[in-house]
């Protein structure tokens, strides 16, 4: 691991943060960026961001975007945030927001 980066009580569930993660894990990063940007989740915003962030890291170590691969990358539940719904016969009902953690680790492509 040469990089790392975590995005922590993402509002969106983890479940559907990892239907886009799957696209990218162990792709280089200006792939996963490209993929990114043609995919139509919302997730792909805040997945986006991070992984920026860890590109960054990276960067303060010397190295590029184009000598980077995504190693790692897991998309963990987070606290929910419980809230109440009005229902029938003045009753409510529990909902349950979910968030996610996040997190990415980038490391160097090596030759083959």
């Amino acid at each position: 691991m040469i990089a790392q980066a975590k995005g922590k009580h993402i509002r969106l569930s983890s479940r559907k943060v990892r239907q886009v993660i799957d696209l990218i894990r162990g792709k280089d990063v200006p792939t996963s960026l490209v993929i990114l940007t043609h995919v139509t989740k919302r997730s792909t915003n805040d997945i986006a961001k991070v992984l920026n962030s860890a590109v960054t890291n990276a960067k303060t170590k010397g190295l590029t975007e184009g000598q980077l691969y995504v190693s790692k990358i897991t998309a963990d539940k987070g606290p929910s945030w419980k809230r109440f719904r009005a229902a029938a016969f003045g009753r409510a009902t529990g909902i349950l927001k979910r968030t996610t953690h996040l997190t990415i680790e980038l490391d160097v492509i090596t030759a083959k």
